[in-house]
């Protein structure tokens, strides 16, 4: 994961000093780097939408904010034969995992992975025929600046790719521990999460739920021919869970459940609430009710009760950097 100025030591909103930890986001992006991210895409769709974007044509590949490499070896094997990826992160420890990766797919030769920042990317202008990410955005405090970045690095008549959620979403589907519970207690959770929401984007680390304004961004950096996407993937839950993918989402629901977390870890929960307009003398209260749904979930996948269809919100926004020789 990149922020587009690194951590700082402290962020002011509404008057109040926000202390911001340095291992706060390296934290975050551990939980989320995991094998799920491999499922959020149906090999499928993502051939239809190399169709639609010509990614045969792509000889370079560069993936903003590249994690694990997950996202991008999903694209690799769409485009050019012996098309090359790069990847950049801000966290040397997923680098060197990346690559890592790379290496055990008999990839090293053709995808290398380096530290870097997404306002500030490693390159020379006009470098790369894709320049891509995924679930970048929703972390950074400017991801028009990001984007004219992006754009920035990107050939004339690239193409630029960002798949980024809706993360609200989840509030709303249903699943078999959910479904009976109160209109009252499903509104308390739909609150506390757009507080958190807004929180943190008060405190300039991203907007959670961007994908759906991801077109005026890139409208905004300049870029025509623009297209959005939905994936086509749920987040199936079904006893026993016996599919790679469910077990990988089953360890999550465990995970949360296990470390007493909702989405967020506790500290990052109420950094964002109180910064959102949430009252502290309510958080506490309001997070251990949180934390007892994500406990209950667990506890209903750990006895193989949980059963869900699981939908997502996951778009791929895409739209083209403008050819010199085009007019405006």
């Amino acid at each position: 994961m990149i922020r587009s100025s690194g951590p700082s030591a402290a962020v002011r909103v509404s008057g109040t000093l926000w202390p911001v930890p340095e291992d706060h986001e390296p934290r975050h992006s551990a939980i989320y780097l995991g094998p799920q991210r491999d499922f959020w895409w149906s090999p499928d769709h993502l051939r239809l939408l190399a169709h639609r974007w010509r990614l045969s044509t792509v000889e370079t590949m560069l993936d903003v904010g590249s994690g694990l490499g997950h996202w991008g070896a999903s694209l690799l094997g769409l485009l050019a034969e012996a098309a090359t990826l790069e990847g950049v992160d801000r966290e040397p420890e997923w680098v060197a995992k990346a690559n890592e990766r790379a290496a055990s797919a008999g990839l090293a030769d053709r995808c290398r992975y380096r530290v870097g920042v997404a306002d500030e990317l490693p390159f020379a202008d006009d470098s790369f025929d894709l320049v891509t990410c995924q679930t970048l955005l929703i972390h950074v405090a400017d991801p028009s600046a990001v984007l004219r970045e992006m754009v920035r690095v990107a050939r004339p008549g690239a193409l630029i790719v960002a798949s980024e959620p809706n993360n609200r979403v989840h509030l709303v589907v249903d699943d078999t521990e959910r479904a009976g519970t109160s209109i009252e207690h499903r509104l308390e959770e739909i609150r506390f999460y757009l507080t958190c929401e807004r929180g943190k984007i008060a405190l300039g680390e991203g907007d959670n739920s961007l994908g759906d304004l991801l077109p005026a961004h890139f409208r905004d950096a300049g870029l025509v021919d623009i297209t959005a996407h939905l994936s086509d993937k749920a987040s199936l839950m079904l006893p026993p869970y016996a599919s790679e993918e469910q077990a990988a989402l089953a360890e999550i629901y465990l995970q949360e459940a296990a470390e007493a977390r909702w989405g967020w870890e506790r500290q990052q929960a109420e950094r964002y609430f109180i910064a959102g307009g949430g009252a502290a003398h309510a958080f506490q209260q309001e997070w251990e009710a949180r934390v007892a749904t994500a406990t209950r979930a667990g506890q209903a996948v750990e006895q193989g009760r949980l059963t869900t269809s699981g939908g997502n919100v996951l778009y791929a926004v895409a739209g083209r950097k403008r050819d010199s020789g085009a007019t405006a």
